[in-house]
């Protein structure tokens, strides 16, 4: 398949707000994929090359300065190459190699395809093919039931290989895809309600547990050998020793467990999640412990809980997971539900997830067996510069960049605004219409990627929190930032104060 078939489908999935338009493009793709095409389109498709990181940023994609192709003539397997080229290079005279290859790909690729290669680089497609309609289309394109797909895929932790198994083996292939300890799977995920009292409307009697801001980690043990793994299946094992130490000591034989970690201050709160991130990094800090808790087991000692309902799930869980299990209490009574999210709030964790205690343990898109309640938080800031979009926003203004009041003068002058953010989420086509013609009216000057204004255009924004930020000067990043709407009626002397942002932040 060339290359530009991929990014049509991608970009009519991303023109599109229906579900079942954006599964009937990516089927209609996958479709016509050969069979050694397909994991490295899903990679693709998923801006999760099979190749991992590529280690290519965007200030180096930027700087090539190529002239693309005027035609299509990349396949699918050729970029897959080209991908495990740059991968793979290393040694003397790599930086040189790489630079060479990542110029020849670029021009060999048209500006259209060029865009989607960066995005699929950056690991920001942002066309809505997620995981859970790339699911859908992977059962469509194959013929096969969804929950056949969706097990296949949760219970191997690879989409890509589900998908050359639905698409090319026999069918009892894919029904063969089995839980196996020592390789991750993939996580279930939880939608989301407004309130405790909706949830458990929706859920009645359920498991109410902390929602805790830190990591998702699944954790194996065989015999003595422990992995544990990110939300994204990463292996961090070698970085984090103390919560090996815990699962080894865990009795019984072999196990699978779902649950988060995060790093506790001196009082025993919970610290900002990056600091629970660093841990994960290279350079991670080893002095800054981590704490485990579980919330969910999937196999232990020879038999698989996943079919199993929660009840019996978190009745294995406390016997072998004892201290280390989640808080959390099971309940059909939306009173204790609030209670214990007032609880978990107080004691400065996000909110809570209610279960279903008869669900059991499934992945792909968000049902309504796990749902988290978490206050949202919204704020008036004001846009301070938008940058040009790619792709479907192409010749648009998209993401915005958002500064709040620093009326007390504490990192300039009183009344200037401080930056904290950027955003293109929750614009609608009409709203980015809007600021593209809006913003050039208020232009102060220009750089490479954005367009600068004058700071008077106020924007709600929810956000989930904030985090300590060493790249903007009043040290706080807004953490899932989305626009709500502008607010014409307020003048920018109204808006929420950097110090108002910062007194989010823990300790």
């Amino acid at each position: 398949m060339l290359l530009h078939e991929l990014v049509t489908a991608t970009d009519a999935a991303a023109a599109t707000s229906s579900r079942l338009a954006k599964v009937d493009a990516l089927a209609a793709a996958l479709r016509s994929l050969d069979a050694g095409e397909i994991a490295p389109a899903v990679g693709l498709l998923l801006a999760k090359p099979r190749q991992g990181r590529i280690g290519i940023g965007w200030r180096r994609l930027s700087s090539l300065g190529v002239d693309h192709a005027a035609a299509s003539t990349l396949s699918v397997a050729d970029v897959d190459a080209a991908l495990t080229r740059l991968a793979t290079t290393e040694g003397a005279g790599s930086v040189a190699a790489r630079r060479g290859e990542l110029e020849s790909l670029a021009s060999a690729a048209t500006t259209e395809e060029w865009d989607f290669l960066s995005r699929v680089m950056m690991g920001e497609m942002r066309t809505g093919a997620l995981e859970g309609v790339l699911l859908d289309a992977i059962a469509k394109a194959s013929g096969r039931p969804v929950a056949a797909v969706r097990r296949a895929a949760m219970l191997s932790g690879d989409l890509g290989e589900t998908a050359v198994i639905a698409l090319g083996a026999p069918p009892e292939d894919l029904d063969a895809v089995g839980l196996v300890v020592g390789r991750p799977v993939l996580p279930m995920l939880a939608s989301t309600a407004a309130s405790v009292a909706e949830a458990i409307e929706v859920a009645g009697e359920a498991s109410v547990e902390y929602k805790l801001d830190g990591a998702r980690i699944q954790v194996h043990r065989r015999g003595d050998d422990v992995g544990v793994y990110t939300r994204n299946l990463a292996d961090i094992t070698h970085r984090v020793p103390e919560i090996v130490e815990v699962v080894r000591g865990f009795p019984g034989g072999d196990l699978i467990l779902d649950g988060e970690t995060l790093a506790l201050d001196e009082d025993g709160g919970p610290r900002p999640f990056q600091d629970t991130m660093s841990r994960f990094g290279a350079d991670s800090p080893r002095e800054l412990a981590l704490k485990p808790w579980f919330f969910d087991i999937l196999h232990a000692g020879g038999r698989d809980l996943v079919d199993e309902p929660l009840t019996r799930r978190l009745a294995e869980l406390e016997r072998i997971a004892g201290e280390w299990r989640m808080p959390g209490i099971v309940t059909g009574d939306p009173a204790a539900a609030e209670q214990l999210s007032r609880d978990a709030l107080a004691a400065g964790h996000e909110g809570v997830v209610v279960k279903g205690v008869a669900s059991t343990y499934t992945a792909g898109r968000r049902g309504k067996s796990w749902i988290k309640v978490k206050p949202v938080l919204t704020y008036d800031l004001v846009v301070l510069a938008v940058e040009w979009g790619s792709g479907r926003r192409s010749g648009q203004l998209s993401n915005l960049h958002l500064g709040a009041l620093d009326a007390a003068g504490e990192f300039g002058a009183p009344g200037e605004f401080v930056m904290v953010g950027k955003t293109f989420k929750g614009l609608t086509d009409a709203l980015l219409r809007w600021q593209t013609e809006h913003f050039p009216t208020i232009e102060t000057h220009r750089s490479a990627h954005a367009v600068h204004v004058r700071p008077e255009t106020v924007v709600e924004i929810a956000i989930d929190g904030v985090q300590r930020s060493t790249r903007y000067p009043g040290g706080v990043a807004l953490r899932f930032a989305r626009v709500k709407g502008y607010r014409p009626d307020k003048p920018p002397a109204d808006a929420d104060t950097i110090q108002t942002l910062r007194a989010l932040l823990r300790g």
